[in-house]
């Protein structure tokens, strides 16, 4: 199985294809695990690869996730980037892992060509994240198969670890990107669905991001839940596939 080290930790990913890299981060309490799906696809026509995060997954576990997890996992990205011998990907993020795809569009601009954010928002109220960690203590037999097949049997150090990295943001009121988003310069595709679940003012939050960017453009539906990718996958993909082909004509 693949694997890469950084910070002194063993780090998983999955990965489907060949040609240029394509990477998809997994949200919240997901894994590479869950995106099976969109490994065959993409892979059909790139190099698709999916990393488990630090303490996620398959990947080591760690003691503490800090404030700062959410710029260690961009480190970690451009370790993984480096161990697969390329030098620059598009990035595909969902929920959670849209918010590391544009934290590491901000950090190392060198590494990206372009962005596709899917489900995502600048500013998550305190009370919409403390509300998803009250949700999650529902403990479904939907939720638990989910995190099971994520993470294995030690789901439940995961998705707590998780719970308290929500809730420390929620502390900090809910904003990771501090203004940066007016520093990134790849191309950027914002997709989500009106009726998303999570978030609720997700046309509004993605409207005032892409403002930001220059190169950005929105694409929202009035169907599906959160995240789009896997409530609107054929959608999803068609317009992911001509976001891509544009990128491949610059």
């Amino acid at each position: 199985m693949p694997y890469f080290s950084n910070d002194n930790l063993s780090l998983f990913y999955s990965e489907q294809g060949r040609g240029e890299l394509l990477l998809i981060l997994p949200g919240n309490t997901a894994s590479s695990s869950c995106h099976k799906g969109e490994l065959d696809y993409f892979g059909q026509n790139h190099h698709a690869v999916s990393p488990d995060f630090r303490g996620t997954g398959r990947s080591q576990r760690i003691s503490s996730w800090s404030q700062d997890w959410w710029d260690k996992c961009t480190e970690d990205i451009a370790s993984l980037i480096s161990h697969l011998g390329k030098k620059q990907c598009v990035i595909i993020g969902t929920s959670g892992g849209a918010n590391i795809a544009l934290l590491f569009a901000i950090r190392y601009p060198e590494y990206v060509s372009g962005v596709i954010a899917d489900s995502s928002a600048e500013i998550h109220s305190p009370e919409r994240l403390r509300k998803e960690v009250s949700d999650r203590s529902c403990r479904t037999k939907e939720q638990v198969d989910f995190w099971t097949y994520a993470h294995g049997e030690d789901w439940e150090e995961v998705v707590s670890a998780d719970n308290r990295l929500l809730l420390d943001l929620a502390d900090r009121g809910g904003n990771i990107f501090k203004g940066g988003l007016k520093t990134v310069k790849c191309p950027v595709l914002f997709t989500g669905s009106l009726k998303d679940s999570f978030i609720h003012d997700i046309g509004e939050q993605n409207i005032n991001m892409s403002k930001q960017i220059p190169n950005s453009r929105v694409f929202f539906v009035n169907e599906g839940d959160h995240p789009f990718m896997w409530s609107c996958p054929n959608v999803f993909r068609s317009v992911c596939e001509q976001f891509l082909k544009d990128l491949s004509m610059m």
